[in-house]
């Protein structure tokens, strides 16, 4: 009999998803159960959850949520951050002690608006001058590791197992309209505190079960446009290749996922000529975007959510929905963990984005 933690699982790692379309807040509790019944997809080295709308009075600065390994790199970083930003509040992460999550670094958020001086000398509308500043923090100052910076949303993650790291962050004391989740079976790379997910950009955050092949490629390209791939694990990448493709290129979801997971060229050439020009176009330009190998994964951001599965579907994923809720997780077990008399349940297609948005109050 094989124990806990002596096999590989090469299919492991799970995802979660939970988005009300009304925008109706639910607790955490909902999405940190979701991960019960997925348990042995994780080994215990990465669980991480993000919510959305959790900071509504502070909804209009940039919440950075920070990792420091001591208070001399926590003094640097706010020397910094007050050079740059109004910094509006600071203050450390509410927290549990549990005895399973151990060796945690310091864990502070910060409130922030950038000045306005600084945006206009640069002349950078905020949200680049947020990314620059982002990759600057993370690659200069050592000891330091901002993993979630965008407004009204925040990303929790450590190592351990996703309940373990939903109770530790106390996220039964945040409100959220849309909550994902992950659980960790790192294969080919190490499982530390800022390689868990998700993976934050401003409010784009990404849970990812699977294994990157194209990786080099697209990080060789994505850090010519200054994106930088620091922190030991495939699934960054894809957080900044949605952020360019969608914030800097201006293209719809639909284009986005067809550029990630594109169709065959075979599949291209039996469209009709508008469709098939498009999709030429995007695999075209965007080459150096294809997401190769084995994926499955959930890209939040403000107001809506997609899941999306490599196009040969090498990786499950499950979405369902009940009233104004949809479920997305790798497998059924843990949307009806959500919601029990959860109705419409399907897989998707390989390469058939799931959008689901929040509908304006």
């Amino acid at each position: 009999m094989y124990k806990e933690g002596q096999i590989r699982i090469p299919s492991g790692c799970a995802i979660a998803a939970v988005i009300s379309r009304t925008g109706k807040k639910m607790t955490g509790d909902i999405i940190v159960d979701s991960m019960i019944p997925m348990h042995d997809r994780s080994n215990g080295l990465g669980g991480g959850f993000a919510g959305y709308g959790i900071y509504p009075e502070y909804k209009e600065q940039y919440a950075l949520h920070i990792f420091f390994t001591d208070n001399a790199a926590r003094a640097e970083c706010e020397k910094f951050l007050q050079s740059s930003f109004e910094v509006v509040k600071a203050e450390i992460i509410p927290t549990a002690k549990i005895h399973e999550i151990t060796d945690e670094p310091l864990i502070w958020r910060y409130f922030v608006s950038p000045l306005s001086s600084v945006l206009k000398n640069l002349q950078l509308d905020e949200k680049e001058y947020v990314v620059r500043t982002v990759m600057k923090i993370n690659t200069t100052i050592d000891g330091c590791y901002v993993f979630s910076c965008g407004k009204n949303m925040g990303s929790f993650k450590a190592v351990g197992f996703p309940e373990d790291v939903g109770r530790f962050y106390r996220l039964d004391e945040y409100d959220a309209y849309s909550w994902t989740a992950h659980g960790r079976y790192p294969t080919n790379t190490p499982g530390w505190w800022g390689g868990a997910h998700p993976f934050c950009l401003l409010d784009y955050s990404v849970v990812h079960n699977g294994e990157i092949s194209s990786y080099d490629a697209n990080r060789r390209f994505i850090e010519m446009f200054g994106y930088k791939c620091t922190l030991k694990t495939d699934t960054e990448v894809i957080t900044y290749i949605a952020d360019y493709l969608i914030r800097r290129k201006g293209l719809t979801l639909e284009e986005t996922a067809s550029v990630m997971a594109a169709p065959f060229w075979e599949t291209i050439n039996r469209m009709d000529d508008a469709e098939r020009g498009k999709l030429t176009y995007l695999r075209t330009v965007f080459s150096n975007l294809l997401v190769t190998g084995p994926f499955s994964i959930i890209l939040a951001f403000e107001n809506g959510l997609m899941a999306l599965n490599d196009r040969l579907k090498l990786r499950s994923m499950v979405v369902g929905e009940k009233d104004d809720l949809v479920f997305i997780a790798s497998e059924e077990a843990a949307i009806r963990r959500m919601e029990p008399d959860a109705e419409n349940v399907y897989a998707p297609a390989g390469g058939e984005p799931v959008i689901v948005m929040v509908k304006e109050n």
